[in-house]
């Protein structure tokens, strides 16, 4: 188990409420419901590296990922060594931090020591710093190595984390542990399923307004992820000429347009700002949300309250998730087959369906992974070819 710490002292408290409040000054960044664990979790170091990544203009999705990763690592350390996480880690807490969360079921079953020890699981467990049942997901297990190796190089320390035995221990470790890997969403809000849920807001109420205009934008925009949503403000759209519907056509229709800046998102460099162009209906639909509900500044999408009214604070990642999930559900959809993250996955696969080429799709997306955007194309590429269909 976890050693107890003795009776804090006046001078521990203190120092406890002083890391407290300097992540206060992060709240706009980090979760506050978090806070006081945080603060309980973390040295006066970890809380000094936070700060200074914030003041580097650290992406506040990364940001929270690291504050995150850092609490459940300084817990896990302490419960299995009985001390502080060490600063660089040392390989041998490296490959204990991998044989701790990915192990083999089967194995567990014959011999209960193998994996991550009882005392351990159990502390974490107390700490609800621990969820998951049986080994952790591949991807969660190398993000915490990627934010270990992150703010340990940081600390202007050189780690172990290219070492080949973690390398080869990992490798292995994912092949044992037997677990196949999760998508953010088990299903794309492609073309068709976004119809459907537009049909759901086709009212004019203002969270109908709202949710229409969020969708439409989220989608159309090249599948911008919840935060990029939930953050989205005014100031952010750029009014630009209208264009041809048929860019080849000089007497087609105009259509609205205009540019959405994103500024930093998880993809772009410190020194990079990211911006999409939006077209057609999406802009309607954004243009007369921002109207109906008197939206001169600050954040796009609004909570609205039970009374109809809109609220001054933005939505969280959280309600836009939320919104699509409900979204669902009135379209007599399973809402726990849907994410937020569908629309992202959803442009992607619609634009393959539609013949976009990879490049041009991931310009409007921003995916910087060639690797990670062409699955979705080479997927639909398996449906709609010959090699599936030789009996039918």
């Amino acid at each position: 188990m976890r050693l107890l710490k003795s009776a804090p002292t006046a001078s521990s408290d203190e120092a406890r409420v002083a890391r407290a409040e300097a992540l206060d000054a992060l709240d706009a960044i980090l979760p506050f419901d978090r806070r006081d664990q945080l603060a309980e979790l973390l040295t006066d170091e970890d809380v000094a590296t936070l700060k200074h990544l914030a003041k580097e203009g650290m992406g506040a999705n990364t940001l929270r990922a690291l504050a995150s990763d850092l609490g459940y690592l300084e817990a896990w350390c302490e419960l299995s060594t009985g001390a502080p996480l060490p600063w660089p880690a040392p390989e041998s807490l490296l490959l204990k931090f991998v044989a701790h969360h990915l192990w083999d079921p089967v194995e567990r079953a014959e011999n209960p020591d193998h994996g991550m020890p009882a005392e351990v699981e159990t502390g974490l467990r107390a700490e609800g710093l621990l969820r998951a049942e049986g080994p952790h997901a591949p991807d969660t297990v190398r993000r915490r190595l990627t934010s270990w190796s992150i703010l340990t190089r940081w600390r202007g320390l050189t780690g172990a984390f290219s070492a080949p035995s973690l390398k080869t221990a990992l490798r292995l470790a994912v092949k044992a542990s037997g677990r196949p890997r999760q998508r953010k969403s088990k299903m794309a809000v492609t073309g068709n399923i976004l119809a459907k849920l537009l049909a759901t807001c086709a009212g004019e109420r203002l969270v109908d307004l709202r949710d229409r205009a969020l969708l439409l934008t989220a989608f159309a925009s090249g599948g911008r992820r919840r935060s990029e949503v939930a953050n989205l403000r005014i100031e952010d759209l750029v009014d630009e000429e209208p264009v041809h519907a048929d860019p080849k056509n000089p007497a087609s229709p105009l259509l609205p347009c205009l540019t959405i800046n994103l500024g930093r998102t998880k993809t772009t460099s410190a020194d990079d700002t990211a911006h999409v162009i939006l077209i057609g209906r999406p802009v309607e639909a954004l243009k007369h949300w921002i109207e109906v509900a008197r939206i001169e500044s600050g954040p796009v999408f609004r909570r609205i309250d039970q009374w109809g009214n809109v609220d001054r604070r933005a939505l969280t990642p959280q309600s836009v998730n939320l919104i699509l999930k409900s979204r669902c559900r009135q379209a007599g959809l399973d809402p726990e087959a849907f994410s937020a993250h569908g629309l992202r996955s959803g442009y992607l696969t619609e634009a393959a369906n539609r013949g976009v080429s990879l490049q041009e799709a991931m310009q409007q997306s921003l995916h910087k992974s060639v690797t990670q955007a062409a699955s979705y194309y080479n997927n639909a590429e398996r449906k709609n070819g010959r090699a599936a269909r030789l009996v039918t």
